[in-house]
């Protein structure tokens, strides 16, 4: 048996380079929509005024897409370290990328191609490109022609990218669909920009309502041009008018001489804004956010504090962080979720409000506010028949939560062939409010239709008719109303078909 030797003997060094299949590990938690909220963080620590994400379409096939901004740029040598997988630029306190990969690991979750177009004021533009896959069996970084480079960065963009900018170009995207089918190009479409609008809106909220950054999201056909841009808009998951009673209320707590602060909010009522409701549904939405320089990490979840109930989504509280703090909490990488450490349930298990309030209590007002705002709900609002088919999911769900149901078969809503001009006709016995087919082409203006178009008509519809198909027969005044309405809206119907007519 050999004896211990402290120190171990070296004869020289070799170099190991990474395996290129290294890369195929990077972003493997992104999201489109994470994916993107990670360049537009660049797109902030550069400095921009305006951010435009666009989607490039040829003819129904989605080809590519562009994430630009008008930012500083970087220079010749700059663009080298952001373009070098880990390469750490100096970082600022205000800046919110950290990590040193957030841009490969971004663009290689969703794209095989990356390509960065940049200029600084006084320096060249420059162009860099990464192919991730079986192209390149090393780590060699394609340089783009400058002629290309400066014909890409002045383009027709929103925003001028002079004197700096920066243009980021995804091809051969995964997410994208493999079809030409214009309808189901154009659904994928519709659902990425809501999910986009959702995701950033909350993400960067704070900096949206600040006005030091605009984010525009739009879709370019190059055969057609550029559509209308979509601008999205702040969502504050703590924007209610007036808050509940006693709320919000800060908790403090001492964890190694460092403040930990849990700003305690409880929304008065459940309600039906954007900013209530929250991508993902405010159920899920109760609990933590935690923030970074302003830029929001983590949406909901109690983090082992309390677990998810129903009767706490009233409850929204805020934490204001600079980083990883050891045995509190640390970031992913994709700067889309804080885990919390061993020490944080007990710190804010002892944290306290000046006037003694404890987590717990808050908690307990939380709770007690859902009840109060459930039965005043309940009791002012007139139950209504399930909603059936032909209403769009998320306006199925809305009438679910918000008004309470009688027991009965769902109300359907759906086109039909008539015999004649009227635009509805009511069937009792199949519990379907059935609509004239010859005005939808019309109603939907040219737009393909399937089985929960129409979605604000059908709205409107189920609230305005659905009570006629409530009791066992229908009286003399749901007689003379279903009359009234039929003549009103019968003569809209005929009026949108000829203005419809007109213009084909």
């Amino acid at each position: 048996m050999t004896a211990w030797i402290a120190e171990v003997p070296t004869a020289g060094t070799v170099e190991l380079q990474p395996d290129p299949h290294a890369l195929d590990s990077l972003g493997r938690n992104h999201s489109l929509e994470t994916a993107l909220a990670d360049l537009v963080d660049n797109s902030v620590d550069a400095g921009a005024g305006t951010v435009l994400i666009r989607f490039i379409r040829h003819g129904a096939r989605l080809i590519g897409l562009y994430v630009v901004d008008d930012g500083r740029g970087m220079t010749p040598e700059s663009i080298d370290t952001a373009m070098t997988l880990g390469g750490r630029r100096s970082y600022n306190e205000n800046d919110l990328g950290r990590f040193g990969v957030g841009l490969k690991a971004a663009s290689f979750s969703q794209a095989a191609s990356l390509t960065v177009l940049t200029r600084a004021t006084g320096h060249p533009a420059v162009g860099r490109r990464w192919l991730h896959g079986q192209e390149h069996a090393n780590f060699q970084c394609d340089l783009v022609a400058g002629n290309f480079v400066e014909a890409e960065l002045d383009r027709a963009w929103p925003m001028s990218t002079r004197p700096s900018g920066t243009v980021i170009r995804w091809d051969r995207v995964a997410g994208f669909p493999a079809t030409d089918d214009t309808h189901q190009v154009t659904t994928f479409l519709s659902r990425a920009i809501d999910h986009l609008r959702g995701h950033l809106g909350l993400m960067f909220h704070r900096l949206l309502a600040a006005g030091r950054i605009k984010i525009l999201v739009d879709v370019e056909d190059i055969n057609e041009g550029v559509g209308i841009p979509t601008e999205i808009s702040p969502i504050d998951p703590f924007g209610y008018m007036k808050p509940a009673p006693g709320w919000p209320r800060t908790l403090t707590s001492d964890v190694d001489g460092r403040q930990l602060q849990i700003v305690c909010h409880i929304w008065p009522r459940k309600a039906s804004t954007e900013q209530y409701r929250l991508p993902g549904g405010a159920e899920n939405r109760q609990g933590l956010y935690f923030y970074r320089r302003d830029r929001l990490l983590h949406a909901g979840g109690w983090e082992g504090i309390h677990a998810p109930d129903k009767k706490l989504q009233l409850a929204r509280a805020s934490i204001d962080i600079d980083g990883d703090v050891a045995g509190l909490f640390t970031m992913n990488p994709e700067k889309s979720r804080v885990a919390a450490g061993a020490d944080f349930a007990r710190a804010v298990t002892a944290a306290r409000a000046d006037d003694g309030t404890t987590i717990s209590d808050y908690l307990k007002a939380a709770e007690s506010t859902w009840g109060i705002s459930t039965q005043r709900a309940t009791a002012q609002r007139h139950p209504v028949i399930p909603p059936g088919k032909g209403l769009h999911p998320k306006i199925v769900r809305e009438i679910v939560e918000e008004l309470p149901q009688v027991n009965s078969s769902p109300l359907n809503l759906l086109w039909a062939r008539f015999d004649n001009d009227n635009f509805f006709e009511i069937d009792r016995d199949a519990m379907t409010l059935r609509l004239n087919n010859r005005y939808r082409a019309a109603v939907l203006g040219g737009r393909r239709g399937g089985l929960n178009d129409a979605p604000l008509l059908k709205s409107v519809l189920f609230l305005l008719i659905e009570n006629v198909f409530q009791g066992v027969h229908l009286g003399a005044r749901d007689k003379d109303n279903i009359e009234l309405w039929q003549e009103i809206l019968t003569t809209a119907a005929r009026a949108e078909l000829a203005a419809y007519t007109s213009r084909a």
